[in-house]
């Protein structure tokens, strides 16, 4: 009962392209522990398409990886994401 009570009460990627108030593009760095957003990469059934850009991420979904200064955090996990992304060469963003 009170697994099935989390998972409705947790947050899900608003049509603004957020995520508990994060903005889902920028620079984003990969850490493993304390990250802002868990995230589990799957090929089908996502909550967002990834798109990794070298420059101006500036749409929902354009992600580019740095190792300082990021706008958010990231941890890839397995088990119990916050959101499940799949990446894509073109058209990123809400699934």
């Amino acid at each position: 009962m009170m697994t099935e009570l989390a998972l409705l009460l947790a947050p899900e990627i608003a049509q603004d392209c957020t995520y508990n108030g994060i903005a889902l593009h920028g620079e984003v760095k990969v850490v493993d522990a304390f990250a802002d957003i868990r995230v589990q990469v799957v090929e089908s059934f996502a909550d967002l398409k990834v798109k990794t850009v070298e420059s101006f991420p500036d749409d929902c979904g354009e992600w580019e990886f740095v190792d300082s200064f990021p706008d958010f955090t990231i941890e890839f996990v397995t088990r119990f994401p916050d959101i499940k992304i799949r990446y894509v060469e073109s058209f990123p963003g809400l699934d």
